[in-house]
């Protein structure tokens, strides 16, 4: 009976072992299956044929950018006709919006390469940089028209903090509820926007020293030097001392989906050096884009608002896809530091570029924002300071920032 019960027991054991070998063994298999669904085995396509499926956009840049290069500034300066010059706007804004598209691709893909706040900090210097060309370009095109560079900033602030901030919160919060950031790293933002933009936009309306809206000599030479270094330790803190007040909170990256699934990522080499030559090609074409803007909006009698709204909107789609995209993924911590980054780096180099472009070829530059843009500018940071002091959001806060962006519409037509 002994040596039955232990045979027994001996074979019980056996079954139990065999059964969880087999269990085990369809766990491995399961886990292999996912793996190779979510990883594919085949190595992603390199080669020539590959960089022309991936990076034919550069082709076309560089032809367009060649053809107006060789035809001269005719092509942009025909107004007598004005379907040749609409032709030509649509033309260049295509060309320039695409090659913005594909350095925001190669930004991303620098970001996954080289984390956060890197790749953010890569695709908003991106983004000024042709900002502050188009800028110049239109400055020292035709008549001096001193408050195109003030209304360009002042457009990009509206769109960037009520549009773009209200849009990429709304639609993260209706899928994600509440979304979270790191409360540090939005205050840091907020804090040198709002010390830079009151400098730079409000205070020129109260001094004394000169007529109207404008610094003089002194005071704009000291605006650029405080820009300026204001904005360098904002980045020695975002990327060295401080840099992970800029990362996602852990609960973004515990809920968060990665989303770089769809990317070809390569070495980081290859996409620093993509980004830098479609950089470029984005920067000539809108050096070339600037002036048919500026001339339909002389021929067509369209308010100066409506020009700096149009550059605005242009430089600031690759970040606006960029952010909301984030936003969307439950990645606001990523969305935040675009969307704000644009602004600071709009407000804190563009300025000290114009200011320096004026000086240099004698052209006067106003800088204080008049009339119902004032309040409005001031109202607009004082609600980002409400809507980003809590460490989370919520839909109400994102349909006033909406708002606030319908009434910039409105004022550029009703002043």
């Amino acid at each position: 009976m002994l040596l039955r019960g232990a045979g027994s027991i001996r074979e019980r054991t056996y079954v139990t072992e065999v059964s969880l070998d087999c269990v085990t063994w369809l766990h491995l298999r399961m886990l292999a299956t996912m793996s190779a669904n979510a990883e594919p085995a085949a190595p992603p396509a390199t080669g020539f044929a590959a960089f022309i499926r991936s990076d034919y956009p550069l082709i076309i840049g560089l032809a367009t950018a060649a053809v107006f290069l060789v035809l001269g500034s005719w092509v942009v300066e025909n107004v007598g006709h004005p379907f040749a010059l609409a032709a030509v706007f649509v033309w260049l804004f295509i060309a320039v919006l695409w090659s913005a598209m594909s350095v925001v691709r190669h930004a991303d893909c620098l970001a996954v390469k080289c984390g956060e706040p890197y790749g953010t900090l890569i695709l908003t210097l991106a983004a000024i940089t042709i900002e502050v060309m188009m800028i110049s370009a239109a400055m020292l095109h035709g008549a001096n028209n001193p408050t195109l560079a003030r209304d360009m900033m002042f457009a990009v602030v509206m769109i960037a903090l009520n549009g773009l901030v209200g849009l990429s919160l709304l639609l993260g919060g209706l899928r994600h509820r509440e979304q979270h950031y790191n409360l540090q790293g939005t205050n840091a933002y907020l804090n040198t926007i709002m010390a830079l933009a009151v400098l730079g936009l409000v205070l020129p309306n109260f001094t004394t020293s000169m007529l109207g809206p404008k610094f003089s000599t002194v005071q704009e030479i000291f605006l650029i030097v405080t820009s300026l270094s204001l904005y360098a330790i904002f980045l020695l803190i975002q990327a060295k001392r401080h840099s992970e007040y800029f990362m996602e909170s852990d609960s973004a990256v515990a809920t968060g989906h990665v989303g770089h699934d769809q990317m070809q990522l390569r070495s980081a080499t290859y996409h620093g050096v993509m980004l830098f030559l479609y950089l470029i090609v984005a920067v000539v074409l809108a050096e070339k884009f600037a002036i048919p803007l500026d001339n339909a909006i002389e021929r067509f009698g369209m308010p100066q608002a409506f020009g700096g709204a149009i550059v605005a909107s242009l430089v600031l789609t690759p970040e606006a896809l960029s952010g909301i995209n984030a936003a969307m993924r439950n990645h606001l911590q990523r969305s935040v530091n675009i969307l704000h980054g644009s602004v600071l780096a709009s407000i804190g180099l563009t300025i000290p570029a114009v200011l320096i472009i004026g000086m240099i070829t004698k052209r006067s530059v106003t800088l204080g924002i008049e009339g119902g843009n004032l309040p409005l500018l001031l109202l607009t940071l004082a609600v980002s300071v409400v809507t980003f002091g809590s460490g989370k959001t919520s839909v109400l806060q994102d349909c006033i920032h909406v708002l606030l962006f319908a009434v910039f519409l409105l004022l550029i037509f009703c002043p």
